[in-house]
């Protein structure tokens, strides 16, 4: 339940107008703040947070670790309410985390079949779509392997389809890719555009790899560290497609660097 001061709106099915316009995937923050505990203890992890992502953005953010990039996925997600402030969120919305969470007992099948079974799918539907799904994250004829069976980079690409399988009109990406070697990261890279392409998804992408949000994000939102606050915005500029290793790439990277070394050594002082 919302505690008194704050509020938390996700709408789950899309409205006549938005089914008209197409104004779906989008997601506001108004003067968000969220404090665990209470007392002497009490730790304020997001401080009065202000942020719109339009549909179909892609929204990369970044920080030092502990200032509140996962706790704010969380808030968007609906799985916590804010202390104080409004979070806004129209269209259906899915989670990604670093690790794939995949049921180890099921298939890489039917770890997309849950997810379609939870939106009341008869079987054949499912299992024509899981079919679709495998073949668009890559997958197709990997379907009957256990995620013990899949590599660490075929896993993610299980999770992501299990994601896109909830229909989502918001996708949100904590670390996705953070646990994997760079070159099976740089090719998740190429395939997370390739999807993107075909869909018009709100992405909102935690990450700490600076190149990385340059190389995926239309826009890369700074927070400060503890409390997390907006201090910075880049617009990334860089036409498709995008190389990591890309001078433009490390350029704009660089400037965003800087901005975070300096915030990091205020916070230190």
């Amino acid at each position: 339940m919302a505690r008194q001061g704050s509020s938390l709106t996700i709408t789950g099915q899309r409205s006549a107008v938005e089914r008209v316009t197409g104004a779906v995937g989008s997601v506001r923050l108004a003067s968000v703040s969220k404090v665990f505990g209470r007392g002497g203890s009490a730790v304020r992890a997001l401080d009065q947070i202000s942020l719109e992502v339009p549909p179909g953005e892609f929204t990369c953010l970044i920080g030092a670790s502990g200032c509140g990039k996962s706790t704010l996925l969380n808030l968007v997600a609906g799985l916590d309410q804010p202390t104080s402030g409004e979070v806004s969120v129209s269209g259906r919305v899915a989670l990604m985390f670093q690790e794939p969470a995949l049921f180890p007992w099921l298939t890489a099948a039917g770890n997309i079949d849950l997810a379609l079974r939870a939106r009341g799918l008869g079987r054949v539907e499912r299992r024509q779509r899981t079919a679709e799904l495998l073949d668009t994250v890559r997958l197709g004829g990997f379907g009957a392997k256990r995620p013990h069976e899949l590599s660490g980079g075929m896993r993610q690409r299980v999770a992501l389809a299990r994601a896109l399988a909830q229909d989502a009109d918001v996708l949100l990406m904590d670390e996705p890719f953070g646990a994997l070697d760079a070159m099976t990261r740089d090719l998740l890279h190429d395939e997370l555009d390739r999807v993107c392409a075909g869909r018009r998804l709100t992405i909102m992408f935690v990450t700490h790899n600076v190149r990385e949000a340059v190389r995926l994000g239309d826009r890369v939102v700074v927070l400060s560290s503890r409390p997390g606050r907006v201090i910075d915005e880049f617009a990334v500029p860089i036409e498709h497609p995008r190389r990591i290793d890309s001078a433009p790439v490390a350029e704009l990277a660089g400037r965003i660097t800087d901005r975070l070394r300096e915030e990091m050594s205020h916070g230190t002082q």
